[in-house]
């Protein structure tokens, strides 16, 4: 596959460029240029560059509103309600960090719920970013669906990711991210671009059948990390961003990858919590230990540390993308 190396300013610049091409405020789209590019130095293309050319479409469309301002409201003493206007999610997601951040320097603990959203891209830098404050961070995101309830056959919930992230002692954050497929829709649609089968055990076709087929797969839905645990898991997030935050049920929900229907009109959540008010003053005596028990059971690795190898190597030597889709962004912008 022919691919194409740009730095990171490129990266950034290219995926600006586009954005405003579509309409998008330049606020809006520098915003959101960064979370892609930092998701895509993240080794989470899924989350990354290859968004571009599906977000261009959906400003220009009105699927997305380009030019949205998010809002921010007091829910309760520790609480923030954003209204993201129907725009894209990073704009609102700047916005409930900044205010989580004083907000939990008063109360200890804080929460922001964000809705009228589109999609929430890579939500362990969110969380990290708290993390980076000296918070622990926990965030919540539906999406549109793709994952039936055990025994049923369609498809109702999101893939609806977790994220987490907590502050350690000398080096960079803790950062746990999953989403509640076993597998990304993602991969399954460039599986189907490219005619190849996928492996069993990660998605069902409309009559509810395994298969390896990923095109009756892209018209079936995806398999829960986990069976039944994990479609509950599932099901709990759709209650927290639908029915609590104020969003689209799954089911509800326009999807991420084309122009048809209006806007997804997600919700996500993000609570964070100071250390320094929890724990009588040991959590970073508790996290160092954590840390060295860690590091004795090498090759074991705390969970996401992939992602400062590849952020080594990123900052030294650009990314790398598939040359159609740099083609793709360059046409748009």
């Amino acid at each position: 596959m022919s691919t194409v190396t740009l730095s990171l300013e490129e990266a950034l610049g290219l995926a600006e460029a586009a954005l405003v091409k579509a309409g998008v405020a330049p606020a809006n789209a520098r915003a959101t240029a960064t979370a892609l590019v930092a998701a895509e130095v993240d080794g989470q293309a899924g989350h990354g560059l290859s968004r571009v050319p599906s977000y261009a479409l959906h400003a220009r469309v009105g699927k997305v509103d380009g030019t949205a301002v998010p809002t921010v409201s007091t829910a309760g003493e520790a609480g923030l309600r954003i209204d993201a206007g129907h725009g894209f999610a990073y704009p609102a997601v700047d916005l409930a960090i900044e205010g989580l951040v004083g907000l939990a320097a008063k109360t200890g603990i804080a929460a922001a719920a964000i809705h009228r959203s589109h999609h929430f891209g890579q939500a362990g830098r969110h969380v990290e970013r708290l993390a980076e404050h000296g918070l622990v961070g926990l965030a919540f995101a539906n999406t549109p669906a793709a994952m039936a309830l055990p025994g049923g056959r369609r498809s109702l919930m999101g893939t609806n990711p977790i994220a987490f992230a907590a502050p350690m002692p000398g080096r960079a954050p803790l950062v746990i991210d999953m989403a509640l497929s076993v597998a990304a829709r993602g991969k399954i649609m460039a599986a189907s671009k490219a005619g190849k089968p996928i492996p069993e055990g990660w998605a069902l076709d409309a009559d509810g059948n395994p298969t390896t087929d990923a095109k009756a797969a892209l018209g079936g839905s995806l398999l829960p990390i986990g069976g039944a645990k994990g479609a509950a898991l599932a099901l709990m997030i759709e209650v927290i961003c639908a029915a609590l935050v104020g969003g689209n049920f799954g089911w509800n929900a326009s999807g991420f990858f084309d122009g048809d229907g209006g806007p997804p009109d997600l919700g996500q959540l993000l609570i964070v919590l100071d250390p320094g008010r929890f724990g009588s003053g040991g959590y970073v005596g508790h996290m160092a230990q954590m840390l060295l028990t860690v590091e004795g059971q090498a090759p074991a690795r705390l969970p996401g540390d992939r992602r400062l190898a590849l952020r080594a190597k990123a900052a030294a030597n650009g990314v790398t993308i598939p040359a159609a889709l740099h083609a793709e962004i360059m046409a748009l912008a």
